[in-house]
């Protein structure tokens, strides 16, 4: 029999599981955070890194990254693969990144890639369950070390936003690499602490963030969203119009590439494209494929034998 009193516990437990679905429909990622620590010696608890791996993941999964709802279908995949490679006994750990991502293409089961980066600067110190704190209002922390982490994290969590936003409507994902500049601006600095700044390096996280933010090079923003909706997404319904899109913002591209030379983004968004290139072109008219491996060849050079070979 319901009571009053039974009946108000109920609706509070209703109420509160309620939340909690509305919650997990709020997430932006689905993302699999990998620690590899083959490299670090045996002396560390192994135990340390499994607890690692389980609070990044936590720290990306649940946390609240945009002020949208995402159903658990619209949830972006991403593998996040930290390659330990060094540790001191002040809990200092060194390693390598690599970043992940991709979207579905319309009317098909391909998972197109959105991102896909090795990261060579990473630097951070972590004692097991210390917490995985980020405030994008002041990304330096407390301790410099322990917040180059989840800054780090972050920051490609909004770049994957960015270019996923980017890529269902044009320019969308600009709030997000404003996100990940402010990061980059503000970014944690100590001893060890790389990959922030202009001096440290071509191909970093302070260039692409630039890239992307500069409004110098809106151009960019268009062609993510050419390449992926009015190219991948048109191919099942229209190939011909797919194909002919796909060639228009692959010459916008060369055109920032010829006016931008050695610019990090090219490279960033040419990396692992050239199979699925490749797929789309080799159905096309002759002059489509001349006019795709013209192109490629400079955009992609190191694969430009092989855009040769295959296309046709």
């Amino acid at each position: 029999m319901f009571t009053k009193k039974n009946i108000s516990k109920l609706m509070l437990t209703i109420s509160l599981t309620l939340i909690l679905v509305s919650n997990t429909l709020a997430q932006e990622f689905n993302a699999k955070v990998t620690v590899n620590a083959q490299r670090i010696n045996t002396t560390v608890d192994r135990k340390i890194f499994t607890t690692l791996q389980t609070q990044l993941t936590n720290f990306l999964n649940t946390r609240k990254w945009s002020g949208d709802a995402f159903k658990q279908n619209e949830k972006i995949d991403c593998q996040f693969l930290l390659n330990l490679e060094s540790v001191t006994d002040q809990f200092f750990y060194k390693g390598q990144l690599i970043v992940q991502s991709a979207r579905p293409v319309f009317n098909s089961t391909y998972q197109a890639a959105l991102v896909n980066f090795q990261d060579v600067d990473i630097a951070f110190k972590y004692v097991e369950f210390q917490p995985m704190e980020f405030n994008e209002n002041r990304v330096q922390g407390s301790d410099p070390l322990v917040g180059n982490l989840t800054a780090v994290f972050a920051f490609y969590a909004n770049l994957i936003l960015g270019l996923n936003y980017d890529s269902f409507a044009p320019k969308g994902g600009e709030k997000f690499y404003q996100k990940a500049l402010n990061i980059v601006n503000n970014a944690p600095e100590g001893q060890g602490i790389t990959g922030w700044r202009v001096f440290d390096g071509l191909r970093n996280r302070y260039w692409i963030s630039e890239n992307l933010s500069n409004s110098r090079n809106n151009i960019l923003h268009d062609v993510v969203y050419a390449y992926y909706r009015s190219g991948l997404d048109k191919m099942v319904e229209n190939e011909k119009e797919a194909r002919s899109n796909l060639l228009q913002c692959l010459n916008q591209l060369k055109a920032f590439n010829t006016e931008n030379p050695n610019s990090m983004f090219v490279q960033f968004f040419m990396q692992t494209k050239a199979q699925e290139l490749i797929g789309f072109f080799k159905k096309s008219t002759p002059e489509e494929q001349k006019q795709a491996k013209a192109i490629l060849s400079v955009l992609d050079a190191q694969n430009s034998g092989m855009y040769n070979e295959e296309i046709k």
